[in-house]
């Protein structure tokens, strides 16, 4: 398909393509004239995932990340998951003492070995910001988070697609991107619910 069918298959204007292809986001077609060429359908989903992470606020250094996954991903499982989320991860800073978010890993079963360091980095920065703001989640609730969270990881493992590299990045990254949100909507709606059959609906 031409440039313009791709625009209209993707529902991504001619122009953001044009920049995808200078950035190198997006491969670039078959070469049918100096000024034409050809698009297939990878270039279509190649485009959803772009245009899904930068729907959810991933800049265009983050897209780069992804698509450099994509490109050469890691063979091993663990390491495309590793690459994945850190392609989405925000960078924090280096010098955070990670003492409280290695102790968290440890009550998860796991290991300074077992998880990425941007991604231990991420908790102690979280933990940090609530430690500036005064705030201690209480350990039952912090029992419950890491015990609920372990039985989320381990489904959203299983339900990893094998079809493909690219399909099992595509389901990584974006279920990161896209579905936090979502977890986190999903959160403050078990609270009314819960609060509902505490206390009543509407306080009653």
């Amino acid at each position: 398909m031409r440039i313009s069918e791709l625009a209209t298959r993707s529902g991504v204007p001619v122009a953001t393509i044009k920049y995808y292809l200078r950035e190198k986001l997006l491969p670039e077609g078959e070469r049918s004239s100096p000024t034409q060429a050809a698009y297939g359908q990878a270039h279509v989903q190649r485009l959803g995932v772009i245009r899904a992470l930068v729907d959810a606020g991933v800049g265009i250094a983050g897209v780069r990340k992804v698509v450099a996954v994509l490109e050469e991903p890691p063979e091993n499982p663990y390491d495309l998951l590793g690459a994945a989320n850190a392609a989405v991860t925000p960078a924090v800073s280096a010098d955070l003492d990670l003492t409280a978010a290695l102790a968290l890993l440890e009550r998860m079963g796991g290991s300074v070995e077992a998880c990425f360091p941007d991604q231990v980095a991420a908790v102690a920065h979280a933990l940090a910001t609530l430690d500036r703001a005064g705030f201690t989640v209480p350990e039952p609730v912090m029992d419950a988070y890491l015990a609920h969270l372990g039985a989320l990881a381990e489904a959203e493992l299983a339900a990893t697609p094998d079809t493909s590299i690219e399909d099992a990045v595509r389901y990584v990254v974006l279920g990161t991107a896209l579905v936090e949100p979502l977890i986190l909507a999903l959160r403050r709606v078990a609270e009314q619910v819960a609060a509902s059959r505490r206390f009543g609906a509407g306080g009653a």
